[in-house]
């Protein structure tokens, strides 16, 4: 009985593996002329164009429900990084070569909300000593962005570059290869590397303002 049973164990995984490797053929023979197709669209590759505009930016003042420290503000801003892509598709056997040709990115801040407890009425002399404080920290946003132009012109034009074309096998797939370099070129290390730049240069900035601000024009009030 021990023996019936260990041999229909042994005769099932073969089977199972008889199963795996007719699968792994079927798989293979599939996905073998897509890699062939793929491979083809490497002919296309070409440098890429790119342009980097810098946002324009909107600022709102809001006093919200809840308590804030007295004595200061705060800013939210929002980073924004948009990547409009324009791509050739070429024809190729068993689908479509979607090329690169040009990034035109829009990357910068486009947004500071600014916080400022209830306590002060808008326009009242701490309200506004308050909001001037906070425009010093606006401005180091927009002072991180203009001082590291270069690197982020570098960061997108290198990024992109590594974009490969990509095969799809049908026209409805086109925009998703579209979509598939855009994912690429905003998780380039690169990139990455660059956001991580500002962030550490907008952080030492801050602190420096908040380290040396006396609170002179609140006080007067």
């Amino acid at each position: 009985m021990v023996r019936h049973l260990l041999t229909n164990t042994l005769e099932n995984k073969g089977l199972v593996i008889y199963k795996f490797f007719k699968i792994f053929y079927v798989l293979v023979g599939f996905v073998g002329p897509m890699v062939a197709a793929a491979d083809s669209c490497v002919k296309y590759k070409e440098k890429i164009k790119s342009s980097v505009v810098i946002p324009k930016y909107n600022v709102s003042v809001v006093q919200p429900i809840e308590f804030m420290n007295k004595y200061h503000g705060n800013v939210v801003a929002t980073l924004v990084q948009d990547f409009d892509l324009t791509v050739d598709v070429v024809a190729t056997n068993g689908g479509y070569c979607v090329i690169l040709k040009n990034v035109n990115a829009t990357f910068g801040y486009d947004d500071f909300a600014v916080k400022i407890d209830r306590l002060y009425h808008k326009n009242s002399c701490a309200y506004n000593a308050i909001l001037g404080h906070e425009y010093r920290h606006i401005d180091v946003y927009l002072s991180v962005i203009k001082d590291l132009d270069m690197d982020i012109k570098n960061s997108v034009i290198n990024s992109a570059n590594s974009v490969m074309p990509i095969f799809v096998q049908s026209r409805e797939d086109i925009e998703s290869g579209i979509s598939e370099m855009n994912m690429k070129i905003q998780s380039h290390p690169e990139i990455i590397l660059l956001k991580q730049k500002i962030n550490a240069a907008v952080e030492i900035r801050n602190k420096r303002i908040d380290q040396n601000e006396d609170n002179t024009d609140l006080n007067k009030c």
